[in-house]
């Protein structure tokens, strides 16, 4: 087996890890594994045997330096001082063949010196969800981490439900990078380790800014342009806790994360949300919420603190600006429009409030525009409705290829809520055949497809998710 690693976070003090190697497993079975990532990582293996063993931990590759990452951060807005990597261990690095440096993580792998009262383990409904799911996110253009493979471990693993089949997911990311590496860094008043975190992060994310701000900048434009995408979709990424929101930009941690059937801007799925913070319409508000951290924490290790604190805060409130210009972006385009004039989001405002009135599923109701068939969508017809077809195609009409641009934009399958569900049942009983089905049509969420149509069907009442969970 190869696999090249060059490992840099490794290289750093170690303050920022806990060196520590996955405890074993039983029998490791390989349910997924995504090749093309593979090939692209530069993984020369694909006897059965070997990658039961790899991607459960059985064996440590060599040039691998398995470490857990340490952390803080807020929990539904509570400081937690120290998290980490409580059940997740990274491998190492690595440089793909297109150039581009990513972790190589094991997810669900046994106790860390973070763990504090969790096992370290992860069972399969949880590790398959975040397989399909961030699978999907990348197929659909959004950034993410990625799943690289998963296996079982025959062992059980005990939660409120009882036990449980035990599982281990292979993450794949630009880093593992958190506001909380650095919240960690600055609650602990550890400047020489804050500025080495920052150096680090500008080297390997962002080379071309300077400093403290400048990564801050960075930050924002990135995180502004990710949630613009989450909303666009209708994702509800339910713990947007400051650990679970990374400096690369990419969407992390699938806990209890959802897709919105029936638009409702204040969907909520997450269980353990109980006060909606983290609810869909309120995710802008909380990421700058949660740059606001990120910037207290870099601005600690500057000498003139007042005023970079002034102008970390001009940045941070940039960022509602900048999410509202991809918004707008990404929302006229799911309606077929291309060259913005003035007035033109009032189309977009006027139909999602249709929607919310209407209780239209998010995602057949932007697809249906492109087909002209946004009827069938509304269950109730009404005066404002037609006018608002009206308008819309009146202003389409100095539009060129609005259709294509709409295919393009407005997903045709998505990973429903019950779909998930469904497979995650099925797989506890052994059945993969749904789960497999499901992570193929998604490969390719833009297409329509006519043996898939069951996957873009709503749910029916009885099938209706009303709660996501997470897996520890």
């Amino acid at each position: 087996m190869h696999i090249p690693f060059n490992n840099s976070y490794a290289r750093l003090p170690s303050a920022f890890y806990q060196r520590v190697n996955p405890t074993p497993v039983k029998t490791p079975h390989l349910i997924a594994y995504n090749y093309h990532l593979a090939s692209i990582l530069g993984i020369k293996t694909s006897e059965t045997s070997e990658l039961n063993e790899l991607f459960s931990g059985n064996i440590i590759p060599s040039g691998a330096t398995p470490l857990a990452q340490i952390y803080a951060g807020h929990q539904f807005g509570h400081w937690t001082p120290q998290l980490g990597d409580g059940r997740a261990i990274l491998l190492g690095e690595v440089v793909g063949t297109d150039g581009v440096r990513r972790d190589i993580q094991l997810k669900g792998t046994g106790r860390t010196a973070f763990s504090r009262t969790g096992d370290g383990r992860a069972w399969l409904g949880p590790i398959l969800r975040e397989f399909i799911v961030s699978e999907a996110m990348h197929a659909l253009g959004i950034p993410t981490t990625r799943a690289l493979a998963v296996v079982t471990t025959s062992e059980p693993v005990f939660r409120e439900e009882g036990p449980l089949p035990g599982a281990i997911l292979t993450r794949v990311a630009s880093s593992h990078i958190r506001i909380g590496t650095f919240q960690i860094f600055a609650a602990r008043n550890d400047i020489r380790n804050l500025k080495k975190l920052t150096e680090y992060t500008i080297s390997r994310h962002y080379p071309d800014v300077t400093g403290p701000l400048g990564l801050l900048k960075a930050v924002c434009n990135s995180q502004a342009k990710l949630i613009a995408n989450w909303m666009s979709v209708g994702f509800i990424h339910g713990v947007m806790n400051t650990d679970n929101c990374t400096i690369s930009g990419e969407t992390i941690d699938y806990g209890p994360c959802a897709f919105m059937d029936a638009y409702d801007p204040n969907a909520l799925y997450s269980s353990i949300d109980q006060f909606g913070r983290y609810a869909y319409s309120n995710q802008p508000n909380i990421l700058t919420w949660n740059l606001a951290q990120l910037a207290t924490a870099l601005i600690l290790q500057m000498k003139k603190k007042e005023k970079a604190a002034e102008e970390a805060i001009e940045i941070v409130k940039h960022t509602t600006e900048l999410y509202q210009l991809n918004w707008k972006q990404l929302f006229l385009k799911k309606i077929g429009i291309s060259t913005p004039k003035y007035n033109d989001i009032e189309l977009v405002n006027s139909l999602l409030k249709l929607m919310a009135e209407n209780q239209s599923d998010f995602t057949n109701t932007f697809r249906a525009l492109s087909y002209d068939k946004p009827n069938k969508q509304f269950k109730k017809k009404s005066e404002a409705f037609n006018r608002w077809i009206e308008k819309w195609k009146a202003r389409l009409s100095n539009e060129k290829n609005p259709n294509t641009l709409m295919r393009s934009t407005n997903p045709a399958i998505i990973p429903r809520n019950h779909r998930i569900e469904q497979l995650i049942s099925a797989a506890i009983d052994g059945d993969y055949s749904q789960f497999n089905r499901l992570h193929e049509a998604l490969k390719m969420p833009y297409e329509e497809k006519t043996d898939l149509t069951d996957l873009q069907r709503p749910p029916k009442p009885e099938e209706v998710v009303h709660a996501t969970f997470c897996g520890t």
